[in-house]
This record gives structure tokens, sequence and C-alpha cells, in this order.
């Protein structure tokens, strides 16, 4: 006789999700958590706020996930935002939508989003036996009969495997999970870094470190043709660029380099503004200000910081008078102001990634129950399947979303 029900690899929140459901109906459930404490890269989710999920419809959210959002129709049917944010209400966590349609903590505490999962999985007697790492997956026939974790075998006949992906791995998420299921014949699609920040060459980023913009457009050139762009955030880094506009685009670009392509980010300081709006813009300003220095003029267009560094692109004399200034230079200064360029050489690895790109193929998955289709009794959820989402609480409705559904699922299918 088995002495689980179900046993679930993994205490991040696809795991914890999982784990719940499967009490709920009944089953006798375990989880197995290789690091000291359960659900460790939840609490860094949303910068310690924890962006809980999105207020978009599915057909929307589906928009934002992927390399296939439609895999997850149906789990965004059976356990959508509206049902975490009622679980979480229910065991005290107040939610308040913020911009984007993003649901926050009212607390902007990630601690209080995990302490009421925590809470409900104890009230369902779930055992969490964390520092046990599980070693193998034990199958006859295709069909699960267990699990090696610290050299101990468990019987059972469902796992739910919720390993994460390889990003932030000092939370515990390393890829271990990819490998038990690629000895069962699983095919992995390649893990990349994703929602993960960007390398320049040049100096430009660095001279400008520290320095937030709002309301910019970024654009992805690939080989001189832009394939992307979003608007909003970004930071300029001593190695690069980030922030959410950056990190939205991030998968785009990573695809990119790993094809060795050319790949270029330009920077739109003025969006709202079209070529003649802002060209009409400069020739009043210089006209207002036609005998003060052109360097205390840059003022009225950027911020501070990013004053020298302008002067410094366009090699102009920041003494000179603004009624000297050229029709060709305010032509410069205008096409710097909407094309800030930077090379993009490279991107930053896993451990400053917040999400995956790839994992277990999404072909070898019922999208209905999120079983496997090449083993029996074996269920996925989570990051450590093929599916990735922008910015915006999605990835964290993904794993909400596919833990309850193989939780459901494993004990529906008796």
């Amino acid at each position: 006789m088995s002495e689980f029900d179900v046993i679930i690899v993994g205490a991040g929140p696809a795991g914890l999700l999982a784990a719940g459901r499967a009490a709920e109906l009944g089953g006798k459930v375990l989880i197995l958590e290789k690091m000291r404490l359960p659900s460790r890269k939840l609490l860094l989710t949303g910068k310690g706020r924890c962006n809980i999920t999105n207020n978009a419809e599915i057909s929307e959210c589906i928009k934002h996930i992927f390399p296939n959002g439609r895999f997850l129709r149906p789990a965004f049917s059976n356990y959508f935002s509206n049902d975490i944010i009622e679980l979480l209400n229910r065991y005290g966590v107040d939610t308040i939508l913020s911009r984007g349609g993003r649901y926050f903590p009212a607390s902007d505490k990630s601690a209080d989003v995990l302490n009421a999962l925590l809470k409900w999985i104890d009230e369902l007697s779930i055992e969490i036996r964390c520092g046990h790492r599980a070693e193998k997956l034990i199958i006859e026939n295709n069909i699960i009969k267990g699990l090696q974790a610290n050299g101990r075998v468990y019987e059972t006949k469902k796992i739910i495997l919720a390993t994460g992906g390889k990003s932030y791995p000092a939370t515990g998420s390393n890829g271990e999970g990819y490998e038990l299921v690629r000895r069962l014949g699983h095919t992995i699609i390649k893990p990349m870094p994703a929602l993960v920040p960007l390398e320049t060459e040049g100096g430009v980023a660095q001279k400008l470190q520290g320095l937030n913009l709002k309301n910019v457009k970024a654009a992805v050139w690939v080989n001189n043709k832009k394939i992307a762009e979003e608007f909003g955030e970004m930071l300029f880094t001593h190695f690069g660029l980030s922030g959410p506009i950056i990190l939205t685009l991030s998968r785009t670009v990573v695809m990119a380099l790993q094809q060795k392509n050319k790949v270029e980010i330009s920077i739109d300081l003025k969006p709202a503004l079209d070529e003649t709006k802002l060209d009409n813009r400069l020739l009043r300003d210089l006209n207002e200000h036609g005998k003060k220095q052109i360097g205390n003029v840059f003022s009225f267009w950027l911020p501070a910081s990013m004053i020298p560094v302008f002067i410094e692109l366009l090699e102009i004399d920041p003494e000179k008078k603004c009624h000297q200034v050229s029709a060709n230079e305010r032509r410069q200064i205008r096409y710097l102001l909407k094309n800030l360029c930077f090379k993009v050489s490279h991107y930053r690895s896993f451990k400053e990634a917040i999400i995956t790109a790839g994992g277990v193929s999404t072909k070898e998955i019922s999208q209905k129950t999120m079983e496997s289709k090449l083993i029996k009794g074996l269920y996925f959820a989570g990051e450590m399947m093929d599916l990735d989402a922008e910015t915006g609480g999605y990835n964290l409705q993904i794993a909400f979303s596919t833990g309850w559904l193989a939780g459901n699922s494993c004990m529906r299918n008796q």
C-alpha cells in the first residue's frame, strides 16, 4: 500500500496549489522540498511585493504567454485570477489593483501571500518535508510507482513535478527537474533566461547608471529590422539596460542573440511627439532662449544626469549660444532624442533572470489534466514546463492555475 496518494516535488506556488487542491479532494498528500524552507522564490517576486496575478480576461492573458499560451486555456478556465484572490482573501490577505491590472497584497509583502498559502496547506494536514531532494522517479511499464528522495523510496501512483525552471538557482530552481524527466523520454526545450536584464556595448549605459526613465519607448532591432517595441519604464545599469519594458523585450533579444544575430535597442525619449512636433518644440525653445548656452537649455528636454552624456554624443559645445545652433545640429539633437541606440552584446545569467523560457515540451503534456502523455500518473505544474510570460502577474497565475489543475486531475483520474 502506498503511504501517500500524491507526492508533489517542489513547494513553490505551483506545488502548494497542487497539494492543496489534491487534499481538498480527499487525497493524502506529501510535499518534498529540497531547500530548508518552502517557496523561497515566491518571496522575491515583484521585488518582494509579489505581483499575485492580473485582472485581464483569459483571452487577453493568453496573449502575454509564450510560446503557446492557448495550451493554458483549460487550466485558466478551471482556476483563474478571481479564484486565487478569493483563496488569499480567505486567509487574511487583502489585495489591491495597481496599474496595468496587476494585483498585489495590500501590505506589499510577499511573505503575507506565502503565509496564507502555508496556512491553507496546514489546515489540510499536508506534510512538507524540507531538505528532501528527489533523486529519481520509479516507473514500470510507463506507469508511476514512486520516487526516491534522500536515498529513501516512496511508493505512490501519482507524482506532480513542480520543481521550477533555472532562474534564481539560489532559491532551489536549478533545472534538476528537467533531468528527472529527460531520463524518462520527455523532450526538454532548451532553457533560456527570460525577463532578464541586457548587457550593452560602449560606456553610455554605464554613465547613466541608476537613471530610471518613465513613458519612453524601447524598440528591438535585429539585423537592422525592427521586430518588437514596448512603452513604459526602464532603467540604466552598470552593465546595460533593465526595467519593465527591457525585461519584456528580453525574450526576443535572447533568442536573436542565440541565433548569432546583430541586436540593437533604440530608446525613444519623446514618444508622444512625432518628428515634426518635436522639431517645432526644439525650435521654439532655442528661439525663446537664444542668448542662453545650449548646455543649460537641455534641461528642458532631458533629466539632468543625461545632459552631459547627450552633449558628449552630439559633440556639441555646451557653451554655444542657442541662437548659434545650426539646423543640422538641431536635427542631430532631434534624432538622438528619438533614437538613443545601444548595441546588445549579451544578457545576464539565470541568477538574474526572473523566469525561465523553455522546459518540458507541452506537446507531451495533456492541457486538460497536466498529466504526462508518456508516463501515466506523472503530472506537471508551473515553470518547469515550456511556458513563460511577460511581467504583470501572468507567470504566477500560470503556476497557480496549472498547480490547481494538476492537483484536481490526479485525484479525479483514479
